[in-house]
């Protein structure tokens, strides 16, 4: 199976929104405009045959559509201070945690632009792994 391209992956992601095509189109492509908006680095991927994946030194989150909400799961963010509550979902986990939208719910933009640069800081801070073997073996 051959890679989608970044370029592909949003043309992609702009065609589910357009497929979508109610609330949860339009909710997808808000919180789409705010990742992007949050780190200059972040790509767009498509990923599992199907869903949108945001990017910046490994997974930031992912963007699903199901019937009646958007579901942002974020792959470390468990590890994330999340002050404002914004993770109401996925919440027993030791290392994802997510955020349901439902059509009415609302979204505090503020706090989730930090979020997403919170995750983003977090997996740029990743030490290489060759670099932590050097330090465990020097005296």
């Amino acid at each position: 199976m051959s890679e989608v391209t970044a370029v592909s992956a949003s043309a992609l992601i702009d065609d589910r929104i357009r497929e979508l095509g109610d609330w949860r189109g339009a909710k997808l492509a808000k919180v789409r405009e705010l990742i992007l908006s949050a780190e200059a680095g972040i790509v767009e991927e498509w990923k599992w045959r199907g869903v949108p994946v945001w990017s910046c030194g490994g997974i930031v989150c992912t963007g699903e559509s199901y019937k009646d909400r958007v579901k942002l799961t974020f792959a470390k963010g468990a590890a994330l201070a999340d002050p404002q509550g914004l993770f109401n979902a996925s919440l027993d986990g030791n290392v994802r945690r997510a955020i349901d939208l439902g059509e009415g719910d609302s979204l505090d933009q503020a706090a989730f632009l930090h979020l997403v640069q919170a995750a983003v800081a977090l997996n740029l801070a990743k030490k290489p792994k060759g670099k932590q073997k050097m330090e465990r073996e020097a005296p």
